[in-house]
């Protein structure tokens, strides 16, 4: 898979590409993520790319021509285009694996005051990670790039991605690890007893109350 993000700020993906399951996926080639600045492709002097919106009104608004002109650059017959927007469909886990098996994505951050609506003819689809405003695209570009990696095929075991958190609508199951005891609180026995149905029968039962007490909105 192949993921070009189109920013005004590359530098804020420094880290996010060196660390972790991440690096790990760009090491071994799994995926291609390449961090694009769509400044370059103004034509302005200065590289300017926002300006003030018609109509009047506070901030500054994304003009078009960088941003499509990017897009028409590295846009295949393959690719899907995203646009990271509050306005947008909210991100949820069918749609990282959805998005998972697609062979090459742009995400588009915005940023500023927002983007010249012409913008949106170019975009196949706006993802939204929650109701709230960020101030710009980069954050969500990241959140989605992340939860589409490590569901890629070798990125991470396949048990612990079908295992997920939303996986069949149910949050995770309890887990523990050694200690067996730590200040007066125990191990549940059923993990330690080596049964494997009857371990996996107690984990799907705990993934249903946890998603009952924590997100009952997921079982209807």
């Amino acid at each position: 898979m192949k993921i070009d993000i189109l920013t005004l700020f590359p530098k804020m993906f420094e880290g996010f590409l060196q660390e972790s399951i991440i690096k790990r996926a760009l090491e071994k080639k799994l995926v291609e993520i390449n961090v694009i600045d769509f400044r370059l492709f103004s034509k302005l002097p200065h590289r300017q790319v926002d300006d003030t919106p018609y109509g009047g009104g506070g901030g500054m608004v994304l003009r078009p021509e960088p941003l499509i002109e990017a897009i028409l650059h590295y846009k295949k017959e393959n690719t899907k285009v995203i646009l990271m927007c509050p306005q947008g469909v909210p991100f949820k886990q069918a749609k990282a694996r959805a998005l998972s098996k697609e062979s090459h994505l742009i995400l588009v951050c915005g940023h500023y005051e927002g983007f010249d609506e012409r913008i949106r003819a170019f975009v196949d689809e706006e993802i939204s990670i929650g109701d709230y405003v960020l101030t710009g695209g980069e954050l969500p570009s990241m959140v989605i790039t992340d939860a589409i990696t490590r569901l890629i095929p070798g990125v991470i075991k396949s048990t612990s991605a079908k295992e997920d958190s939303f996986t069949e609508n149910l949050l995770d199951y309890p887990t523990y690890t050694k200690p067996a005891s730590y200040k007066g609180m125990d191990v549940p026995p059923i993990l330690l007893s080596g049964c494997h149905a009857k371990i996996a029968e107690w984990r799907h039962q705990k993934a249903i109350e946890n998603t009952q007490k924590r997100r009952a909105d997921l079982l209807k």
